[in-house]
């Protein structure tokens, strides 16, 4: 796994486990691993199993391509979803405004979210 991907998998770990309000120590007991591993899988020292991951993607209620950072079809995230809008253009070619780019946003985000 290059660098990249592991930091982008344990940063996923860290902010799930956050997000369920849980501490290392409690996710260990819920796995049943160590505070260490834990630990170890969110600064990228250590990668977990396939098993390891299937169990986190089911815990977390993500699928195991959304924990290991890759995007999935049909779905758009608000980095991908600016990148998009920054780029828009009026047909002659003049940037949209403010205004108009939150509109765009809004039918973007009810488009990839429907899917």
């Amino acid at each position: 796994m290059k660098d990249y991907d592991r930091k982008k998998l344990a940063n996923n770990i860290k902010t799930l486990r956050k997000q369920k309000n849980l501490n290392q120590a409690e996710l260990g007991e819920i796995l049943h691993v160590s505070q260490l591993t834990i630990g170890s899988w969110e600064t990228g020292r250590a990668i977990p199993g396939s098993d390891t991951l299937k169990i986190l993607a089911d815990y977390f209620q993500v699928s195991t391509d959304e924990l290991l950072g890759r995007k999935t079809s049909g779905s758009a995230n608000d980095t991908d979803l600016s990148e998009m809008i920054n780029n828009a253009r009026f047909f002659d070619g003049k940037p949209m405004d403010d205004h108009d780019k939150e509109l765009v946003r809004d039918i973007l985000k009810r488009i990839y979210n429907e899917k």
